[in-house]
């Protein structure tokens, strides 16, 4: 009786152990992701955004709105293709059919601002 109780009980705290960690990760990005659409946005001039057109410092505009990738430049899976538009409007190669669905929801983590009309 004793050996299956405490099984039991190993079982149960084995269980929290696996589920507590994924909870907090969802409630983390939750987390993030509030803050990162609460936060009021910074305007940036196309000029502005030109200057940062090479690996080490990569911004590129999508759809009026300015993304930070140099952190992302060297995991791209298309390698140096995320350079061919640094600086400038990357809206028609970000929608090209080589990107897979999970860039569109990668991309949130990357916003800095919107493009100056």
């Amino acid at each position: 009786m004793l050996i299956v109780v405490v099984a039991v009980l190993l079982s149960v705290l084995l269980g929290a152990l696996l589920v507590i960690p994924q909870l907090k990760k969802t409630g983390n990005s939750k987390t993030a992701q509030k803050s990162s659409t609460s936060k009021v946005s910074k305007t940036y001039t196309k000029a502005e955004i030109s200057l940062h057109n090479k690996k080490t410092d990569c911004w590129i505009i999508i759809k009026d709105k300015v993304y930070d990738v140099t952190s992302y430049v060297e995991e791209h899976p298309g390698g140096d293709a995320i350079l061919a538009h640094a600086g400038d409007d990357s809206t028609e190669g970000f929608f090209g059919p080589q990107h897979a669905t999970r860039v569109f929801d990668m991309i949130d983590d990357f916003y800095i601002g919107d493009l100056e009309h």
